[in-house]
């Protein structure tokens, strides 16, 4: 996709709408611009992806009204129901 973007004054850019929602680009988020040389360059968001997914899962965690210490016991409880079923002696 190529989409034209003007330079305004003091160097200022707008990213498209539909960029800006496609990649999670909120207002005050921080870029990083790489140099691919011969006037190329590319736009990486700073907050990468994880760390979004992260405080979106932190964010359902805090809705649920689970703690953390919940959290870590449902997660013992599964890997000791995973090790049972995987590696318990069979008859």
């Amino acid at each position: 996709m190529a989409l034209k973007i003007q330079v305004r004054q003091k160097g200022v850019l707008t990213l498209p709408i539909e960029l800006r929602r496609r990649y999670h680009i909120d207002e005050g988020d921080v870029l990083t611009l790489v140099e691919l040389g011969e006037g190329a360059f590319m736009l990486i968001p700073l907050v990468s992806e994880v760390a979004r997914l992260g405080d979106q899962a932190a964010q359902a965690l805090a809705e649920s009204g689970a703690d953390v210490d919940d959290l870590l016991q449902a997660l013992d409880d599964e890997r000791r129901a995973y090790y049972a079923g995987q590696y318990a002696p069979r008859p």
